[in-house]
């Protein structure tokens, strides 16, 4: 059996998209390993969202060239984001790398990796060295990137979906993402996204219940919606905004527990939503809400669709609603023109706002995006002090929130064990897995030690350290 090294980078719907293809070279016949020594064959899904994801992906897709090189691997397939955007200039630049795969033909990476393994054509789903020059300009410069793929035009399929079996999970600790839409239509002035993925397409309903109802059936308690903008799902297939309709659905699933909602626009949340949100027991009172800027100048010049009057008003409905909810945001420093009075005003936004989780990026210029070509580039030294100083000032309120969880008890999903420290990995409804922070369950010498991955169990919080808490439990074994 053919082993094949599978590497996912990028975000959650990233990670659908490759365990739907990891499903499928394993219905081909093809194993699947994590160990570089054994792989055949390699498939890179690749991320170009920002510079520094342009630059993990060509480092990856480097490092296994150079594996070819050394003879270990007979053919190397590039797919995602990059593979869409820099179409031709992989194949030309990269010479080890034997097929590129767009995201529209994904479903046909089987198919590819049979051609390229058998030394056979890749057929019309990539595009090969046989049909592209080969010497090339010298990729991983970090200030020099193939220019954006001009010869052979993106292209978007309206939305398909593999039936739910079709999917081989990469998260093993109870939980799964599920991706309810493709692309996005805000075209805001800094992301490329819409170019990459096109236009937005909602999958349709009974798909998601059934691939729902499948991941239940695989033992997954929490189910995160994801999608570019998981608020405007529906309006594409049915005429209007469909996600509380769609909540309702997925909170009838027996055995689903808990129902995490992730990127949802500031103004298109509905007072329907946030009902939805209220009354339904499964749906966290946890809202990924990317907001961006606290300027509205900012905010105009990103090509937002709301300002700060707004998102004020939608945080209040939130909280007024749910007092409990949990609010992450995202933040960009460095944005063209950006100047310490709009730097002001943001860090003001977040000392109201206070929101319990935020990150913060440093502006990416991208190619082919209207800010790219904006005067008054912001240096990059000043965007990294930019973002530590509203870090610096989001800490403070982080950790203030965590002390105030001290005495509280909550529900906590168990993520695993550390024998080093005799203790439980939790999320509890605050926490997104591997970005929010996590809960150490103490169990007493006495109690056993047989707590399974995806276990809910409630938890009394003792401490807080920093963005993390200690917990015992708070319920007999």
């Amino acid at each position: 059996m053919t082993e094949v090294l599978f590497i996912s980078l990028g975000c959650d719907k990233n990670r659908v998209d490759s365990e739907v293809m990891l499903a499928s070279l394993s219905a081909r016949g093809y194993s699947i390993t994590d160990d570089e020594t054994l792989a055949k064959a390699a498939v890179v899904n690749t991320c170009c969202f920002i510079h520094d994801a342009k630059e993990e992906s060509v480092n990856e897709i480097l490092a296994l060239a150079s594996l070819k090189e050394a003879g270990s691997l007979q053919a190397i397939i590039v797919t995602g984001c990059l593979a869409d955007r820099y179409y031709d200039e992989i194949a030309r630049e990269i010479p080890e790398v034997d097929a590129v795969v767009k995201i529209a033909e994904e479903e046909s990476l089987a198919d590819v990796l049979d051609a390229c393994l058998s030394g056979e054509s890749a057929g019309t789903g990539a595009l090969t060295h046989s049909e592209t020059d080969t010497p090339l300009l010298n990729i991983p410069n970090e200030s020099v990137y193939p220019s954006p793929m001009t010869h052979s035009p993106m292209t978007h399929s309206p939305m398909t979906h593999p039936s739910p079996q079709s999917r081989m999970l990469t998260t093993t600790t109870g939980y799964a993402y599920l991706k309810i839409a493709e692309g996005c239509d805000k075209h805001c002035t800094y992301c490329i996204i819409p170019k990459v993925r096109g236009a937005y397409r909602s999958v349709p309903e009974e798909a998601l219940v059934a691939e729902a109802t499948f991941l239940a059936a695989q033992s997954v308690k929490e189910l995160i919606l994801a999608a570019q903008e998981t608020t405007l799902y529906g309006v594409d297939l049915y005429g209007e905004k469909r996600l509380p309709a769609l909540l309702k659905k997925l909170c009838a699933i027996d055995g689903i527990r808990w129902i995490r909602l992730l990127y949802c626009y500031p103004e298109e949340i509905t007072d329907e939503l946030i009902d939805v949100m209220k009354r339904e027991k499964k749906i966290l009172h946890y809202l990924d809400m990317p907001v961006q800027s606290g300027s509205d100048r900012i905010l105009k010049l990103m090509g937002r669709k709301t300002d700060v009057k707004s998102i004020r008003a939608v945080v209040q409905k939130l909280r007024e609603a749910m007092p409990d909810v949990c609010l992450r945001t995202t933040l960009i420093t460095g944005f063209p023109t950006e100047t310490a009075q709009d730097v002001n005003e943001t860090a003001a936004f977040i000392e109201e706002l206070k929101f319990d989780r935020l990150g913060i990026f440093t502006y990416s210029a991208e190619e082919d995006t209207p800010a790219y070509e904006m005067k008054e580039q912001v240096k990059e030294v000043t965007k990294k002090m930019r973002r530590t100083r509203l870090m610096k000032l989001q800490q403070k309120i982080a950790f203030e929130a965590a002390k105030k969880m001290v005495g509280t008890t909550l529900d906590a999903i168990i993520e695993g064990y550390l024998p080093e420290e005799d203790c439980y990995v939790c999320r509890t409804y605050k926490d997104m897995p591997d970005i929010d922070g996590m809960l150490f369950l103490q169990l007493p010498l006495d109690a056993s030690r047989d707590l399974l991955s995806g276990t809910i169990v409630q938890v009394r919080v003792t401490e807080a350290r920093e963005y993390d808490l200690i917990g015992e439990l708070a319920e007999a074994l």
